[in-house]
Parts: structure tokens; sequence; C-alpha cells
């Protein structure tokens, strides 16, 4: 912590913004703190870069000023391809401002010995932090990962640690009176009667909290063909688009006006469906929250008799990505996956009880974003079942063990486009836009080997109608 602090009061006169880049479990609680907490005067403004989508990183690199702003490079093993190439390109656009010094703007978290340790040194980065090699990126929210991007955006990282030591003391508590033991029962004994989508509503400052969780819920229960489905950002709906197999998780502040997320809420609680409530009294309490959600995943996975640390079909997709980079062709069974046709057949092929995870390898844009709501909720409303959104690759990290390894119940549609931006990356040979194309190609691929219910829909330069004609698709298929 004195280091930290130290840290944080020297950098505070020296940028305006700090950067973490990396992905998964490495960023995902910056994110998250980004969002909870408002910017702190006199310290930098927090954000995050985690996407190879082409427009994304031309946008993030023509924006950042590096002489007022700090870069935190995160991975724990030191072999993300996402953060390597990030921290190859933003080093180059940070040396051509500052030459020798370039070095001084960059802060590393990651294993020592690692290849990003070893670039790290090369490049005379300031600092590199180490990871525990023993603790997995969706655990590691409340170590390096997740404190140092915090402390240097001047968010109270002691208070934070002290609700989480709080909580930790609370779950060495027997029984009923030990908080994640109580949470993780709920969430192993839901998922074993049948009721393994958890659905998460958490409102502000709060919002992206459910992504954090997504992430952890997924990693930890998603494997040996079984797993706890999280359900982040679908709207809260009426209780005749539900099946029987949701299980809601809703967090709230302290003294937040109800909202009609809420209303629904308790309605569906009157239907029948199970509710695990928190109430946080600030964005502080996230360190309370965060432990606690980790001890219950554990205990989860141990319910599901599943390793909860370990993510075994992980890699499949990435190693399949870095193969068409070499210079592979995808399978032919991703051309065979591809067109209106096979949309429709994904729909036909929903069944109660799954649900319909929509990769979006798209800019992540808001009316993107929107359409793909409208999607979802057309699918919900005609099949009542589960719908997830993830936008590439960052949903990789998030579900991707899930989506593999889980049980046969995800049904998977992905949509990509013709990338409007090229982006060369130094020292290689292709760009961000092909690394994009890869990880999409290599994502369904491996799907289709395992022989999941997925296809691709590639759309037309109008990406908004594009989607809007899939979910017009839903109406009508619904209605025959």
């Amino acid at each position: 912590m004195p280091d930290l602090q130290r840290l944080a009061a020297e950098i505070r006169n020296e940028a305006d913004r700090v950067v973490v880049v990396g992905a998964g479990g490495a960023t995902l609680a910056p994110w998250v703190f980004a969002g909870a907490f408002a910017p702190v005067a006199g310290f930098p403004r927090l954000s995050v870069l985690d996407s190879t989508e082409p427009s994304a990183v031309a946008a993030a690199v023509a924006e950042i000023d590096p002489v007022r702003t700090i870069f935190v490079v995160s991975s724990r093993s030191g072999a993300t391809l996402e953060t390597n190439l990030l921290f190859d390109l933003l080093f180059e656009h940070a040396a051509r401002d500052l030459g020798e010094a370039a070095g001084r703007r960059f802060l590393v978290v990651t294993e020592s010995g690692s290849a990003l340790a070893t670039a790290a040194g090369k490049r005379q980065a300031r600092t590199v932090f180490p990871a525990d090699a023993r603790t997995p990126a969706d655990f590691a929210a409340l170590s390096h990962f997740g404190l140092l991007p915090a402390a240097l955006a001047g968010i109270d990282v002691g208070e934070l640690l002290g609700r989480a030591r709080r909580m930790a003391e609370a779950c060495r508590a027997p029984g009923s009176a030990n908080p994640g033991l109580l949470l993780g029962a709920a969430l192993g004994a839901e998922a074993l009667a049948g009721r393994d989508k958890l659905t998460l509503s958490f409102g502000p400052p709060v919002t992206r909290f459910g992504s954090w969780i997504e992430a952890l819920v997924a990693a930890a229960t998603g494997k040996d063909a079984k797993g706890i489905v999280p359900v982040d950002g679908e709207p809260i709906g009426t209780p005749e688009v539900y099946g029987s197999d949701r299980l809601f998780a809703q967090g709230d502040t302290a003294g937040s006006e109800e909202t009609a997320a809420g209303h629904r809420l308790a309605t569906l609680v009157e239907h029948g469906h199970p509710l695990a409530g928190f109430v946080l009294h600030d964005a502080l309490d996230l360190g309370a929250e965060i432990f606690r959600w980790e001890f219950a995943a554990v205990v989860a996975a141990r319910i599901l008799e599943v390793n909860p640390f370990d993510e075994p079909d992980l890699g499949d997709a990435r190693d399949r990505a870095s193969r068409i980079l070499a210079g592979g062709a995808p399978e032919p069974s991703v051309a065979a996956a591809e067109g209106p046709a096979a949309f429709e057949g994904l729909l036909a092929a929903i069944r109660p009880g799954d649900y319909l995870a929509i990769t979006a390898f798209l800019p992540e844009r808001p009316p993107i974003s929107a359409a793909l709501e409208a999607l979802r909720l057309a699918v919900r409303k005609s099949k009542r079942v589960a719908t997830t959104v993830g936008f590439g690759p960052r949903f990789q990290h998030v579900a991707g063990q899930l989506h593999k390894g889980g049980g046969d119940n995800g049904v998977f549609l992905q949509l990509t486009s013709e990338p409007a931006t090229a982006v060369p990356i130094p020292g290689r040979p292709w760009g961000f836009e092909k690394v994009f194309a890869a990880q999409a190609d290599g994502d369904l691929e491996a799907l289709l080997a395992l022989g999941r219910r997925a296809a691709r829909v590639r759309l037309a330069p109008d990406l908004e109608r594009g989607i809007a004609d899939l979910t017009a698709a839903v109406g009508r298929e619904r209605s025959a």
C-alpha cells in the first residue's frame, strides 16, 4: 500500500490519464472501477483498452497523448496476444514523442520471467509489478491488476481493501452466517435444480459489476460439460418471457431510487423465481462484494464438482487464431456455417433451457449495442431462452471457457463485418484487421469442432440495418 500511494502521488503530477492495456480478468476490475467511481480531482482519469477491433485501436491511439498518459500493461502469463500487440503499438506511439524516455510512461503487471516482463525490461518500463502465478486473473481483482490502476486514479484502495478484509473474516463463519458460502450454495444448488442461468441486474454506479461477475462465474464453473451461465446486460422482462431456468441477482446502492427493473424483479419473485439481493453502501463496497463473489464462485464450483481455478478449454480458439495468423486457412466448416440460411437454422435449433450467445466481432458503438439488444430481446420473446451479448475479442476472455467447456445448451451466433480501418502493428506482417478476423475465425472454428450449434452472419457495411434485418427474421420465424 505505501508503495502504491507513493507512486500515485508521483504520477498525479505527470499524467491526466491512466490507460489499462490488456484483456479479460487483467482489465475487468479497472473497467468496473472506472465506471463506479467519479473522477477524483487532481488525479488522472482511468480508462481501459482491451480490444483488437481496428477502429477502436485507431481511435485510442489518435486520442492518447503519451506525454500526459500512463499506461498499465497487464497480463498474468505475459503471453496474451492482445496485450502484447497493443504494447508494441502504444510503445512505438509513445517513442515517437518521447524517444528514450518512453519507457517511463509504462507500468507492467505480469509474472516474473514472462515474455511481457522481458519486453518491459528491454523497453525500460518504469516498474514491473509481480503477478502471483497461482492466482487466475479472474480471481485477481484485489491484487495489482485492480489495485494499481485504482490507486493511480485516486480511489481509496485502503478502504476498498479494508471492506474486503471484513468480508473475508465474515466468510470464515460456519453455515448460513457465512455470506460467501450462503451465496455459493445457492448458486450451486439452483444450478443442479435446473436454474443455471444467473441473470444479473446491478444499478448505478456499480452497473458494470455484472460483467466482472459474468467472467468470474463463467470461468469458475463452465467446464466438464457443466456450468452456470451468467446473463449480464439483458433487460429485466415480465414473467411470460422467462422459462424455469433462471436465478436472478440484484445489486443496488443504499438510498437509490426504485427502478422499473426493481419492480419487475419483485414481480418475478412473486411468480416463483429465486432472487439473491445485495445492497452496497457505496462503490467502495465493491471490495467486499468482489471477495464475496470469488468465495461463492469456488463454493458453487465445488458443488458442481469442477475445478474453479483452471480454464482447460480456453486456449483452443486462441491456438486456432494463431495458426490462421501464421498463414493457415480457416477450416471449411467456418464457411459452411455462414449466411442467412445458417441463421434461420440456428433459430430453429434453439430448445427450452438453452441460451443464445451473440458474439459480435463488430465495432463497439452505442447504435450497434442498441441494435444487438433489440435482437437479443426478440429471441428471448420468441424462444423464452436466456441471451448473452459479447463483443469480440473481449467475450472470449469473459465467457470463452464456458462456451467451449460448459454444457451443450449454448447456441452461438457470430456477427462479423469487413473492417473499415487498417491498423499496422510494428514488427508484424499483418495489422489489427487481420488479427481481429483471425480471432473470429478461430472462435467459430473451435465451437464447430466441438459440435456446438453455431452460425455466422457477415454483415454489410450498414451494420445497424443488418442486425435489424436479423431481428425482423426472428419475428417472422415466431409468427410462422
